[in-house]
């Protein structure tokens, strides 16, 4: 009975972690347009999911917010929204596959390391502030580098054209992204999974330490 009452409690809340990352993926606060690619916040209850539920929430979150990235890209493209969308793929079901894992399996490893990490932090009994900070800065890093990373693995070509740029440039374009939007990024999400984290963290300990009532 117990088992059963904690599993419902867990997917529930993945459910309303889900939600929030559907509300924020849908909203200007979630994806912000920029001129040639959107910057996310969406990553961030992700990252929080995976430390309050465990890494298989944190992978279905982001799961969500891949699926959420993927309509985006196809509804609203953008000059990158090819190595987002299969449905734009120029290169066929290479390109498909690609796009699928740039656009949901970097997302589904956001939470997967974020959770795996913070189990990690645990066990060495660190500072559970320190904790999150460096779990927030992480996860967030995972998505800007897995996915910065694969599209210059993946789509170096389609990127330099897109860029007009030489092939040779693309690394260069790639770092100056990761630099210029992943570490700002990460800085955010490290005080945001602080704060968050540390809050509900609190409320669902109480709240699964509940005993579970008898019935009469």
């Amino acid at each position: 009975m117990k088992k059963n009452k904690k599993d419902t409690r867990w997917m529930v809340s993945v459910a309303l972690m889900a939600a929030i990352v559907i509300l924020l993926a849908n909203t200007p606060l979630g994806m912000i347009q920029l001129p040639i690619i959107k910057a996310t916040t969406v990553h961030i209850p992700v990252i929080v999911g995976a430390v309050i539920l465990g890494p298989m929430a944190g992978a279905i979150l982001g799961a969500t917010f891949g699926v959420c990235s993927l309509i985006s890209n196809t509804m609203a493209p953008t000059l990158l929204s090819f190595a987002f969308s299969p449905f734009l793929s120029t290169t066929g079901l290479a390109g498909v596959l690609k796009a699928l894992w740039i656009s949901v399996g970097c997302r589904i490893m956001i939470g997967v390391i974020s959770g795996w990490l913070w189990i990690l932090l645990k066990k060495v009994k660190l500072n559970s502030y320190v904790s999150l900070i460096i779990t927030g800065f992480a996860g967030s890093m995972v998505n800007t580098v897995f996915v910065m990373g694969s599209i210059y693995f993946l789509f170096a070509q389609q990127y330099a054209e897109a860029k007009n740029v030489a092939v040779s440039a693309v690394f260069g374009l790639i770092m100056g992204t990761v630099t210029a939007s992943g570490i700002p990024e990460a800085i955010a999400a490290a005080i945001l999974v602080t704060a968050l984290g540390k809050a509900l963290l609190k409320v669902y300990q109480a709240a699964w330490r509940q005993p579970t009532k008898q019935a009469v």
